[in-house]
């Protein structure tokens, strides 16, 4: 049950200055203590959330008023780095195709030609190992592949490969990358996808897992740091969630002893 007399004072303290935008937001924060316990605000002055470009991007997927525009934002800034990176781009996990149409805008400013590959069943989720707890089942999130493609339809240079991570991956073996986004939510699909493309990843590439550090994707969390435990990369946590690396600079010989070929797969 609410606080009534120390709701009633926040809301006397609000009257005071009612047009004040610091004191309406600090109302905001001590109100939602009572609603979500422990949730913690940032200031909401950020020049990015005025961009003009980016506000109809959001808009054109529904997301403007969602919880994953600071994501989506990372992403777009993360982007900037491969901009003179050889290789093309990946997404493992497109759902609607909102991260992908983000990726394939930046190469289109590339300094070289790429191609955008996505992978995705879509058919949802599949099914969780005893890694990812109890949050997911198989099948949620299942979204036609034809939403993506439609959202997608005025990018060249893109090709779709549906069916089940990892199952397609060696289609892309001979392949570069400069930029791997990963989001599908659990453990295997995770782990997969980084035992692929790490090693073609080129130097300075830089490799996104959305769900990292998610308490609904322990899984996927796991899954970044086992693989990275004894590799000089480590994920950087972002404070809105999701985490990434770059990958670092590599002398031939090094490169050569991780990739070990095993019945075609590399690991």
């Amino acid at each position: 049950m609410l606080p009534l007399p120390r709701i009633l004072r926040i809301f006397r303290e609000w009257l005071r200055d009612p047009q004040n935008p610091e004191r309406r937001f600090e109302t905001l924060a001590k109100l939602s203590e009572y609603l979500v316990s422990g949730y913690r605000y940032s200031w909401p002055n950020s020049n990015w959330w005025q961009n003009a470009k980016f506000n109809r991007y959001l808009d054109s997927f529904g997301e403007k008023g969602g919880f994953n525009t600071h994501r989506r934002w990372m992403l777009r800034q993360l982007l900037r780095l491969v901009q003179k990176i050889p290789g093309d781009t990946v997404e493992c996990g497109v759902y609607r195709g909102s991260s992908s149409y983000l990726i394939l805008e930046a190469n289109c400013l590339a300094d070289s030609p790429r191609i955008h590959h996505m992978f995705d069943s879509f058919q949802g989720v599949s099914q969780p190992a005893t890694a990812d707890e109890t949050y997911w089942k198989g099948g949620d999130l299942s979204v036609p592949e034809s939403v993506a493609r439609e959202s997608l339809r005025d990018f060249p240079n893109k090709k779709f490969y549906p069916g089940w991570i990892p199952s397609r991956f060696n289609e892309v073996a001979n392949r570069p990358f400069c930029f791997v986004h990963v989001d599908v939510d659990l453990y295997e699909p995770t782990r997969d996808s980084l035992a692929f493309f790490y090693p073609r990843l080129s130097p300075g590439a830089v490799f996104l897992c959305d769900d990292y550090g998610s308490p609904f994707c322990p899984g996927a969390t796991r899954a970044c740091d086992e693989y990275l435990v004894a590799l000089p990369e480590k994920m950087l946590a972002l404070p809105d969630g999701g985490g990434f690396f770059i990958k670092g600079i590599q002398t031939a010989e090094s490169a050569d002893e991780e990739l070990t070929n095993d019945n075609g797969r590399f690991n």
